[in-house]
């Protein structure tokens, strides 16, 4: 399982490089955005995985007690990690919302400008049927969409959150939340959702909490199950290396007694 997870591991630390790369993130004019970049979390998620990864599975293959250590003790952080993660989101509901709301606006403001977040911009509008973080009228937020810019998207909303934007069920109407943002909202209910996505976020957990909870609960108990195999597997390599240098020791008392009683004997003879 190492073994697998060590590749995939290694396929999403590619992936996120290549995506770095391919949109040119380390230019000199871009690495100040690079920390919001979503191809860095496929970076830092890759490289912590192959890297505890590796470290189990060259750790039990060889048996070197070290390496077992060193992946057992991350794997011990990750846990505490989690569920210390866990009370603080129960804990800080309100700051949460809040931390969610600036990186939604952000995505928002670089909508145009950084195709991963507006790929993620426009599956969340999608998925939740929402618009904006709080309403529609937050695209104000963005230089194309703000009802001062002169291009023809001016007081409008992306596609995504049209009500219906595909054209006799067919054809992607892109211009289908053109203005929409000049309309109130009774006008406005008939071609885009009016509802922010955070409302929709909130409403998705409540109706998920069950699912959630169990598969925290199922990836947590895997961890854990895997911290007890690391301390067992290690127990028995230090109990194997000590029974080893106990036989040796036991070898190695018999071979010189052996070696006193021959040359014991051959002086008894010699004086004879």
């Amino acid at each position: 399982f190492n073994l697998l997870f060590t590749v995939l591991g290694l396929v999403v630390l590619a992936l996120g490089l290549w995506g770095l790369i391919n949109k040119e993130s380390f230019a000199q004019e871009k690495i100040g955005q690079i920390s919001t970049d979503p191809m860095l979390v496929f970076v830092v998620l890759g490289l912590v995985l192959s890297t505890l990864c590796l470290s189990g599975c060259v750790g039990a293959l060889r048996e070197n007690c070290c390496l077992l250590q060193v992946f057992s003790a991350t794997v011990l952080v990750l846990v505490a990690a989690q569920v210390l993660a866990a009370i603080v989101a129960y804990s800080f509901q309100g700051q949460i919302e809040g931390y969610l709301r600036s990186g939604m606006l952000a995505a928002m403001v670089r909508y145009q400008d950084d195709l991963d977040l507006r790929f993620i911009t426009d599956e969340i509008q999608i998925g939740l049927q929402c618009c904006g973080a709080d309403n529609y009228r937050d695209w104000e937020v963005n230089m194309y969409y703000n009802c001062s810019a002169p291009g023809v998207l001016s007081c409008g909303v992306p596609a995504t959150c049209c009500v219906d934007p595909l054209e006799n069920g067919t054809v992607w109407n892109s211009q289908c939340g053109v203005g929409s943002q000049q309309l109130d909202e009774f006008s406005a209910q008939s071609v885009i959702f009016l509802g922010g996505c955070l409302g929709g976020m909130s409403r998705w957990i409540e109706q998920h909490t069950g699912l959630i909870g169990s598969v925290g609960i199922v990836l947590l108990g895997v961890q854990i199950i895997t911290l007890f195999i690391t301390t067992r597997l290690m127990d028995n390599i230090q109990c194997s290396k000590a029974t080893m240098e106990a036989t040796r020791k036991l070898q190695d008392n018999i071979v010189e007694k052996c070696y006193k009683i021959t040359y014991s004997g051959n002086a008894t003879r010699s004086t004879r």
